[in-house]
């Protein structure tokens, strides 16, 4: 057990005292040897009250160590709880993948079925819109026939009337001649 500070005082004092009266004590070289005497014992002191500070903090510790281990039991079971939660939770998902896999097989073949109904009513559409637009073709031939024949007429008729107005123009001419 470690010695309170007043002790150390006290014992310090009477070991002063007893120098004094001790006269052979004053020599140098034995006053010196006193004091590490006194020094040793005070480190000595110091490291058993420390050594039992540490016997105190490793006991602790051992005790702390003993209180985790414990927590450590707990946590080990939580976690084998949570793996079978999790089990449970991955059995659930691989049902629902399959249910959802089945569901898209049926969308996919819905697509499919889709697909083909629109593929027939784009070739419907394809092959009535090829005929609307033969027919169409037609239509701008006999349109475009029309007004080549309308354009061959008109050239005649400007033909004649030219043919015409020289005519008048030479008759025109004649009488003025022949008038004057």
């Amino acid at each position: 057990m470690a010695l309170a500070q007043e002790d150390i005082e006290i014992i310090q004092s009477i070991v002063e005292k007893a120098i004094e009266n001790t006269p052979e004590l004053k020599n140098g070289n034995i006053r010196y040897e006193i004091d590490l005497r006194e020094r040793t014992i005070r480190v000595e002191e110091e490291l058993k009250h420390q050594r039992e500070l540490m016997l105190e903090g490793f006991k602790a510790m051992d005790k702390r160590f003993e209180q985790m281990d414990k927590r450590f039991e707990q946590m080990d079971k939580r976690f084998e709880q949570v793996d079978k939660r999790f089990e449970q939770v991955d059995k659930r998902f691989e049902a629902m993948q399959l249910e959802m896999n089945k569901r898209f097989e049926q969308v996919d073949k819905r697509f499919e079925a889709m697909q083909l109904e629109m593929n027939k009513r784009f070739e419907q559409m394809r092959e009535e819109s090829i005929n609307r637009f033969e027919q169409i073709d037609k239509q701008f031939e006999k349109q475009g026939q029309a007004i080549m024949d309308i354009h061959q007429e008109i050239k005649l008729q400007m033909r004649w009337s030219f043919g015409v107005l020289i005519g008048v123009a030479g008759l025109v001419i004649g009488v003025l001649k022949l008038m004057g």
